[in-house]
């Protein structure tokens, strides 16, 4: 059974937002704004202007990197008298790649009613339209601002067997591709999406090498918000079976000619193999 404190406790809500296109707002969106006591956002102006779209007035609280928290406490207080939040980004779903993180995190920890509102993620609306691989993604946020930092973090990357997802600002996409170009090649498969859901909408689908001349041949191109996806990585399994199979031939070899206890040993220098595995092998091979 709660006690009166639990049961007076108000709950954080998790409002997802457009992404550009205004008609994109979810009905539960629109009733848990409007039902709400105060409104925590990342830009109380950008947030504003959607709920006088929306026909809703409400008290705001700003929200963001530079104060999160330092606002923990406060919005925690506010739970406890039994006030219900509303958390929001500028766009689409908070905490993936906006502000958030630490306030959920500390709120979970004191055991407070937190519910997600779905709507709007610029990283599910690119993915759905890309043509890549979409049973394992990996998203990596946005790359660091300089460029040694962009070429570990995409170098740590180079082998992912996922397709990876960026997010990129106008001022730094072609930088961004420029690093992406010289870690992976140029004959990388990329799709990017920029200015989703809003009137310039456009998805670019081709190379990397092919990217990067799209972008530098024309500067209306490197205006918006961009999302960069990556094909995964190109399996190795042919390279593995081949690789197997010159290691058995190497073997079947040497038996025809051996005791298998001396090929095996013999095929170990020659492939770097475990001699043991190579003997178990063999053993195979023989019946």
């Amino acid at each position: 059974m709660l006690n009166d404190t639990e049961e007076k406790q108000g709950t954080l809500y998790i409002v997802a937002t457009p992404i550009g296109n205004l008609a994109d707002i979810t009905q539960r969106a629109i009733k848990t704004l409007s039902s709400v006591d105060r409104i925590c956002a990342e830009d109380t102006r950008n947030t504003r202007k959607l709920l006088t779209h929306l026909g809703i007035k409400k008290t705001l609280i700003a929200l963001h990197d530079h104060n999160e928290v330092q606002k923990i406490d406060s919005v925690a207080h506010w739970l406890r008298e039994g006030e219900n939040i509303a958390l929001v980004s500028d766009a689409g779903t908070p905490l993936i790649s906006d502000p958030g993180y630490h306030l959920v995190k500390a709120l979970r920890e004191m055991d407070f009613q937190i519910t997600p509102i779905p709507g709007a993620s610029a990283i599910i609306t690119a993915l759905s339209a890309a043509g890549l691989a979409t049973n394992k993604f990996s998203f990596e946020g946005f790359l660091p601002a300089k460029e040694t930092g962009r070429k570990q973090a995409l170098l740590a990357n180079i082998e992912s067997p996922y397709t990876q997802i960026y997010y990129e600002s106008s001022h730094r996409i072609v930088h961004s591709v420029a690093t992406m170009l010289d870690v992976f090649g140029a004959d990388k498969k990329v799709v990017l999406a920029r200015e989703l859901t809003k009137l310039y909408e456009q998805f670019f689908h081709g190379t990397l090498g092919d990217l990067h001349q799209w972008l530098v041949d024309d500067k209306m191109h490197q205006k918006g918000e961009f999302v960069i996806m990556l094909a995964a990585a190109e399996s190795k399994k042919e390279d593995n079976d081949t690789m197997h199979s010159s290691v058995e031939q190497v073997l079947a070899t040497l038996i025809d000619e051996l005791p298998l206890k001396q090929a095996a040993k013999i095929a170990a220098k020659l492939t770097g193999i475990s001699k043991n595995k190579l003997y178990k092998q063999g053993l195979a091979l023989q019946k």
